[in-house]
């Protein structure tokens, strides 16, 4: 395996499965993503350098880690002007604990929210005149 990759690793019956922690990542981001009130994910500096280098980052504003056999999920998004806050960070949570463990097998324990701004949705100019 690629020593750049960190993976998450779990013992099965006919041996050990590994997932990189990119690929839940970017099922985290994805069902993120498709939740309603949900502008974007919120960039951090790793992935903001990655894309200078000319990397596509799919999962921007998302990190995972196992603790004791269970994922736990931070994500960071903006949420769209008038929608209600806790109401789309709930349905985010949802969204994000059914796609990681139904995609993985593993248990998700938590996903934390962090909302970074509001996102304005601005109309065409000939719209505005």
């Amino acid at each position: 395996m690629s020593e750049t990759r960190e993976y998450i690793s779990y013992p099965d019956e006919m041996g050990t499965i590994h997932i990189a922690d990119e690929v839940l990542a970017v099922v985290a981001a994805s069902a993120a993503l498709e939740v309603e009130g949900v502008s974007s994910l919120a960039a951090n500096l790793s992935s903001d350098l990655a894309e200078l280098m000319g990397r596509k980052v799919y999962s921007k504003g998302v990190r995972l880690s196992v603790v004791n056999g269970q994922v736990l999920v931070d994500i960071s998004i903006l949420i769209q002007y008038g929608f209600s806050i806790p109401d789309v960070a709930k349905k985010v949570q949802q969204a994000v604990m059914t796609a990681v463990s139904s995609t993985s097998g593993m248990e998700v324990s938590r996903v934390n929210i962090q909302v970074a701004g509001i996102s304005f949705r601005r109309e065409p100019r000939e719209k505005r005149q």
